[in-house]
């Protein structure tokens, strides 16, 4: 008989076709997929907060009249309805607004209804406001008992709402708790460090039985979270020492190094190239001499020069007889190293050819004949690359640029791309700034290098802090700057996992400096518009048609605009500092004096002001990543999400180093024969799909 927990999602009240679909969307196909769907945090309901003590910027639970609510309209290029109502206690009133809503949610906000809602609290227009707030209807003399440990917030999608995800998981929970798992791991191993078992461990992170417990979780204290960190990190690492075993035993291109070519590159580049971008590309060419594929990230920070070593590690791939090809996440991306290779390459007669989406009928056409035939000797492109209509003739060396923005599979569609199931070699290239002995952690599978010194000249970016009370003097001058030819980033980010309502932040900073700046032009870019869209607004942006470009954070990796001056980055507390490094490294590439501008609310948490000063005082990447390190703590909410191919459930890179040892000798236990069965249902577990690419045999 089928175990509970391979059984699909219908057997789960609650799962239709619809909500089906959208756990689909989530990674869950099973059951035991969603026990392993962690909380994102927890939050405090264990009280009621009087309206009139509350703050811009906390979360709070409150319970209200319905004293008045009415579905209004905005235009915003289309007719958009707005649920609006006023809401009071004793103590004050507040604004409830819903931009996206159901009839029922329409329904429970009628006036007169008494309702219990949690939500963050902003301020607009002078006034204290929750958007989108759970909530639900209470007796006014008989309210339902408070929680007496603290909520569970999961990972959702648009569409499913956090309460139906959580009767949902409870079945699940259930189910644990009636018929029980499997273990795992070994049972001594466990007893050796302390852990709990399995279940246990599950139950307590999704159902925390007391107030004690639920706090040592928040603040990442308990062995139930110790324990699944460890196993986690285990299997992240088990998957990809199996990876690199399988791809390094595969035959691969012969290259031959080329000093003549090397040197006529070298005396034609107008700067000299610096002394780690030197010692990185010798650890290329000594990986090529080794007749074994290379698999090595290059990490360097914006504006470090990695994409010039990697053209020059092209040149031995070329004159060895193979093909070179360069994979960008964008095309405004592609076409930016699409110049810069052909400026570089094709004086020294070597064919440069770009191939984007964009591409079509007989152009394309044209491309594909070349790149078949071997005429074009470096390719540059999107996702383009990897349709099973392109065909390279000997292709060597592939040049992954910001490689979390690509998928595995979509890795080795391109790596299959080689004649002779010859593994091209591959540089992978990042300007995320990760501390070395975690990179060596989560890179297990690549030989890792760092370009940890910048090109003489960059000039710094100034950084300061400044208070939302000054947005007015701020916008003036944003509006100076641009009349004397500038351009601006405006970033807008919200915590909320929600991504509807972080493009909901950036429309409304949008409109609103459209009408206070109507002599310029301001462009608007986030998640929810289509990738063609999307890059239209950003390559009018890189030609100068728009002053201000207000966005989310999908610019973070994104395109030189040397006229881009000022990076204004709104609520830059709920970013990780490497996150804005990266955002200001989009800005200084000009010759104008530039400056990043962290737009902060009022009242900044000793801690985080100590974490914002950090940014203000360094422009070194890894000295900011290794200081990021020491300061965040056990603090800390449970499973915070890193960016990046690996999105871990709960283990945090930064957080958990103190286990990195633990999850390698666990992996070392885990590959021996005995634990063969244990080591496959750990991969499932924690690898899902990504195990078709990994699997330990």
């Amino acid at each position: 008989m089928e175990h509970w927990s391979t059984q699909g999602l219908r057997y789960l009240k609650g799962v239709g076709p619809k909500v089906e679909e959208k756990l689909h969307k989530l990674g869950l196909t099973n059951q035991r997929d969603l026990l392993f769907h962690l909380p994102l945090r927890y939050e405090d309901r264990t009280y009621v907060s009087p309206l009139g003590s509350l703050q811009p910027g906390q979360r709070a639970q409150i319970e209200v009249e319905v004293l008045q609510s009415a579905v209004n309209f905005r235009r915003q290029g289309r007719s958009r309805r707005v649920l609006v109502a006023k809401l009071a206690d004793n103590t004050g009133v507040i604004t409830a607004r819903f931009f996206y809503f159901s009839a029922r949610q329409q329904q429970m906000f009628e006036k007169g209804n008494w309702l219990r809602c949690y939500g963050e609290l902003r301020m607009a227009q002078g006034e204290i406001e929750m958007i989108h707030p759970e909530a639900e209807l209470i007796d006014r003399d008989k309210p339902a008992p408070l929680h007496t440990t603290l909520t569970p917030i999961y990972p959702t999608t648009e569409g499913l709402h956090q309460l139906s995800l959580k009767r949902i998981l409870q079945q699940v929970i259930t189910s644990l708790k009636s018929a029980g798992i499997a273990e795992t791991l070994p049972q001594a191993w466990l007893d050796q460090n302390g852990f709990p078992d399995f279940t246990s461990a599950m139950l307590d992170l999704h159902s925390p039985q007391s107030r004690e417990v639920s706090e040592m979780i928040a603040q990442n204290r308990h062995p139930a979270q110790h324990r699944f960190v460890v196993e986690e990190l285990a299997a992240h690492r088990l998957a990809l020492l199996e990876r690199r075993r399988h791809l390094r035993s595969r035959p691969t291109p012969r290259i031959a190094s080329d000093d003549v070519m090397q040197q006529r590159f070298l005396e034609k580049l107008p700067f000299a190239l610096t002394g780690a971008q030197q010692r990185v590309l010798a650890e290329l060419l000594q990986d090529f001499a080794t007749g074994k594929p290379m698999i090595r990230l290059v990490q360097g920070d914006v504006g470090s020069g990695k994409t010039v070593v990697a053209a020059l590690a092209c040149l031995p791939v070329i004159g060895s007889g193979y093909q070179a090809a360069l994979m960008a996440p964008t095309e405004i991306l592609a076409e930016q190293h699409l110049q810069n290779f052909s400026a570089w390459l094709e004086p020294m007669g070597i064919s440069v050819v770009g191939l984007v989406g964009a591409d079509k009928g007989r152009k394309r056409e044209q491309k594909m004949t070349m790149i078949a035939s071997g005429e074009a000797q470096v390719v540059v492109g999107t996702h383009a690359l990897f349709q099973a209509s392109v065909e390279f003739k000997q292709l060597g060396f592939i040049i992954f640029d910001e490689q979390h923005r690509f998928g595995v599979d979509q890795r080795l569609a391109l790596q299959k791309k080689t004649r002779n199931d010859e593994m091209p070699h591959q540089l992978i290239m990042t300007a995320t700034p990760i501390p070395r002995t975690m990179a060596m952690s989560i890179y297990a599978d690549l030989d890792y290098s760092q370009i940890d010194e910048l090109p003489p000249g960059r000039k710094p970016v100034t950084t300061s802090i400044v208070s939302e009370q000054q947005r007015a003097s701020l916008i003036a001058r944003v509006a100076e700057s641009c009349r004397d030819g500038g351009q601006v980033y405006w970033v807008c980010t919200l915590v909320e996992e929600s991504e509807v309502l972080q493009c909901e932040a950036a429309e409304i900073t949008y409109e609103s400096l459209t009408r206070q700046l109507p002599q310029l032009s301001v462009g608007l870019v986030h998640g929810r518009m289509k990738p063609r869209d999307k890059e239209a607004v950003i390559a009018a942006f890189k030609k100068g048609d728009i002053h201000i470009l207000v966005a989310t954070t999908v610019i973070e990796v994104g395109v030189d605009v040397p006229n881009a001056n000022i990076m204004i980055l709104e609520n830059p507390e709920r970013l990780g500092l490497a996150q804005i490094h990266q955002l200001r490294g989009r800005v200084g590439r000009g010759a104008r004096e530039s400056f990043c501008i962290l737009l902060v609310k009022n009242q900044l948490s000793e801690q985080v002001r100590n974490r914002l000063d950090i940014i203000r005082s360094t422009q070194d990447g890894f000295e900011i990543a290794e200081k990021d390190l020491k300061l965040r703590g056990a603090g800390e909410v449970l499973g915070t999400r890193q960016t990046g191919e690996m999105s871990f459930r709960i283990a945090d890179l930064l957080r958990d180093q103190q286990w990195f040892p633990q999850a390698e000798a666990l992996a070392k236990l885990m590959l021996q024969p005995e634990h063969r069965e244990e080591r496959s249902e750990l991969l499932r577990n924690w690898i899902g799909d990504r195990q078709d690419y990994t699997d330990v045999g």
